[in-house]
């Protein structure tokens, strides 16, 4: 039974990939992920904010004092702090290549252009094998229109694109006014994957205290249906590689992702419920599954449920949208227990 797959011009071994996540952050993670199972990992990210704040403190440090004596040109940034920064992200990707046999895939999360962007570069230099572009923008000026958001991204993955070799793969929310335009607009910038979807994390209010506070809540699989619906629209129309994400916690996620038409199907939040095992758990379920059903490949599956090779292709579109709303009955079971 074949269970490998091509993604961003990389040959794994299987469709299971961890993505960026607080598990890659150690090198005993990385290591923990390949053994449990891995085909790749996505490193969690270094962020635009991260650099550009290192950049401002190196700026402080050559300029401070620069105006008080002849002596002020030997100030320098004390080198132990400068480095807990972009640079140790850097290190530990080669860190990273050394240590494991499977791709690693840096993630960049930014949403401006400028210098930051060369650390593309860097990843690429340091042993990366592709990189995840994580753009990550909530516009709240009112005179931003939503094109002005869309040339943004689109600004970004250029940058991004110019500065590397390897492939880019670009992470993103489905947002957009028309998502399929701007996944082919992307496709056209140079993008060489899209992963479905971004979760964009909501923040709270705490009522006891009056502020605002950060929640993160672990995804639950009925996050599926959104990525797995826009995968399912978009494959074979445009070319590029898919992974899905946001959801994916069980074989029959991971079968429904690749029959949908991805490449790869990342996962996070059940890794961090269960461990980086939890993957080989998964794929054997995955072998069993496929073997009874006479799968001899993931390749077989692979778009063999999106929306141009199934029966009733508008089930993915509007016309479903009455037929859901009528297919509601109520649970008998739950009325009588409220009896």
């Amino acid at each position: 039974m074949d269970l490998s797959t091509t993604y961003l011009g990389l040959t794994l071994k299987h469709p299971l990939v961890p993505s960026s996540s607080p598990l890659s952050h150690t090198l005993d993670g990385i290591r923990s992920l390949e053994d449990g199972g891995a085909s790749a990992i996505v490193m969690h990210s270094l962020f635009e904010e991260q650099i550009e704040g290192e950049s401002h403190i190196l700026d402080h440090y050559l300029n401070f004092g620069v105006d008080s004596s002849a002596e002020a040109l030997s100030y320098f940034p004390d080198m132990r702090r400068y480095n807990v920064g972009p640079d140790a992200y850097l290190e530990k990707i080669r860190n990273a290549k050394a240590a494991v046999d499977i791709p690693i895939i840096a993630s960049l999360n930014g949403v401006s252009t400028g210098g930051w962007v060369e650390y593309a570069r860097y990843m690429q230099e340091a042993g990366a094998d592709a990189i995840e572009l994580n753009i990550y923008y909530i516009s709240t000026d009112l005179q931003t229109s939503s094109a002005s958001v869309e040339e943004r991204y689109l600004d970004v993955v250029t940058a991004v694109k110019s500065q590397v070799t390897i492939p880019v793969a670009v992470k993103i929310g489905p947002y957009f006014s028309s998502f399929a335009n701007m996944a082919m607009r992307l496709a056209s910038a140079g993008t060489d994957g899209l992963v479905l979807f971004n979760r964009f994390y909501q923040p709270d209010i705490d009522l006891e205290e009056l502020r605002v506070v950060p929640n993160l809540f672990l995804s639950s699989q009925h996050e599926l249906r959104l990525p797995l619906r826009w995968l399912a629209i978009l494959y074979g129309r445009v070319p590029v590689d898919f992974a899905i994400t946001s959801g994916v916690h069980t074989h029959e996620d991971v079968l429904k992702g690749l029959m949908a038409g991805a490449k790869v199907t990342m996962m996070a939040s059940e890794l961090l419920r269960y461990g980086p095992n939890r993957i080989n758990a998964i794929l054997e379920q995955l072998r069993v599954w496929m073997q009874e059903r006479e799968y001899v490949s993931v390749a077989q599956m692979q778009g063999s449920m999106s929306q141009k090779n199934v029966a009733e292709p508008d089930a993915f579109e509007r016309a479903n949208y009455m037929k859901v709303l009528q297919s509601w009955r109520a649970d008998p079971t739950a009325v009588l227990l409220r009896r």
